[in-house]
């Protein structure tokens, strides 16, 4: 039986002040492990969303599943800034780099998506291996098919609130690990 993954809560330093993260440690502490999972939340912008995925998906890697800036416990981006997909995108690399990942694999639930496929373009062909979508929008599917992307959308109701669309990724958990098993870490 395969051992559950440490589940912490932690912050780190961005350019828009601290981001909160839930995470996931292996039970080997981070060594060989498969690539790192960022969690992208939705409109309400919180990592807890993805609570439900952390023990699974963490056995093998570590998990990152922050705040958004200005949601949750994370800092805000300040005062005459818009908080928007860019601006996410920045602060996930400011956290990435502080971690010293190289790659990563991403979830993006709802309007999360947007802020991963800026995550693309701010590292073109490095940063992001893998993307699973959540109810994304059709013009974050298509971003990713122009961009060439090798990613995955799941099964979710249109409009589906927090709660019901948390259970439908949890649901569909085997095809996730799955998919970010399937070629070479």
């Amino acid at each position: 039986m395969k051992s559950l993954a440490r589940l912490r809560r932690a912050y780190f330093d961005s350019r828009y002040g601290q981001l909160h993260v839930h995470q996931a440690i292996p039970p080997g502490g981070g060594f060989d492990e498969a690539v790192p999972l960022l969690c992208i939340p939705g409109a309400r912008g919180r990592g807890r969303f993805f609570d439900p995925l952390l023990g699974p998906l963490g056995a093998d890697r570590s998990i990152y599943a922050p705040d958004l800036p200005g949601c949750g416990e994370s800092d805000g981006v300040g005062a005459g800034t818009a908080a928007g997909a860019e601006q996410y995108a920045l602060a996930f690399t400011d956290l990435l780099d502080s971690l010293r990942q190289r790659h990563v694999d991403v979830i993006a639930q709802g309007e999360g998506a947007d802020a991963a496929i800026a995550l693309v373009k701010l590292r073109p062909g490095s940063l992001v291996r893998r993307l699973v979508f959540s109810g994304a929008s059709p013009a974050a599917v298509a971003a990713a098919r122009q961009l060439g992307l090798e990613f995955r959308e799941l099964a979710l109701a249109s409009g589906a609130d927090e709660a019901i669309a948390s259970s439908a990724v949890e649901a569909q958990l085997p095809g996730i690990i799955g998919f970010f098993s399937s070629s070479a870490t």
